[in-house]
């Protein structure tokens, strides 16, 4: 909705429908609400986080400490609209992984140094590409925990061997994430490339959990951690 020409029509018909307002959800408004929900499920600690949400169409970047987001920026690329583009029919040959790639970098060098200058002391991916990333990587045995740019890369040589997302071959992938999978992994190596990540951590936590913990806080007047 943030893209589509239709997007006001579409808007008025749902109001319509549904019988509530709608907020669209600008990027970097996203990347706070991620990070909110990303902060409230994981165990409190003081250290700084990185925090990156690959979606269907966009992928948000966020550094902070505790519930505070202090760095938060959305780019748009996303495993569904990279896969369409780069992979389509869902064919992965060596070229085309290269030209996602490397479009994934051009991308992230606007922010790569002043996201490397702030540092992190962890990172942390959310949503489902990570999910479902770090679930393949666990069942073929190319990372004990969390997603790993070791395991990256092996699932990577895995795909191109197979040429597809081929879910009777590579344990773990579930069907659902085939059509998707070729243009997150892209994404997320490119992620691991520019901004020096070596090991991530996943989060149960997202978007839709930001935005329930932010709704709640309103009506609250207070810090969610401490009304749970």
């Amino acid at each position: 909705l943030r893209v589509a020409k239709n997007a006001p029509q579409f808007l008025r018909e749902a109001r319509a429908a549904l019988g509530f307002p709608i907020e669209v959800i600008a990027g970097r408004e996203e990347a706070r609400l991620i990070y909110l929900g990303v902060a409230h499920s994981m165990p409190p600690a003081p250290k700084k986080r990185l925090v990156v949400d690959i979606g269907g169409g966009s992928t948000e970047f966020v550094i902070g400490t505790g519930l505070q987001p202090e760095l938060m920026e959305s780019i748009t690329m996303g495993c569904v609209s990279y896969s369409l583009k780069y992979f389509s029919e869902g064919k992965i040959e060596k070229g085309r992984f290269k030209k996602a790639q490397l479009a994934a970098r051009q991308e992230l060098a606007g922010i790569a140094r002043e996201y490397r200058d702030a540092g992190w002391e962890e990172a942390v991916g959310s949503s489902g590409t990570a999910r479902a990333l770090e679930a393949i990587l666990r069942e073929n045995g190319f990372a004990e925990e969390g997603i790993t740019l070791e395991g990256l890369e092996n699932l990577k040589d895995l795909l191109l061997k197979h040429e597809r997302a081929d879910p009777d071959r590579i344990a773990g992938l579930r069907k659902d994430r085939v059509p998707v999978l070729p243009g997150g992994l892209a994404i997320l190596l490119a992620a691991f490339s520019e901004l020096g990540i070596e090991k991530m951590a996943v989060s149960e936590g997202a978007l839709r959990h930001g935005v329930l913990y932010d709704l709640l806080g309103r009506v609250q007047h207070r810090d969610m951690r401490e009304a749970t």
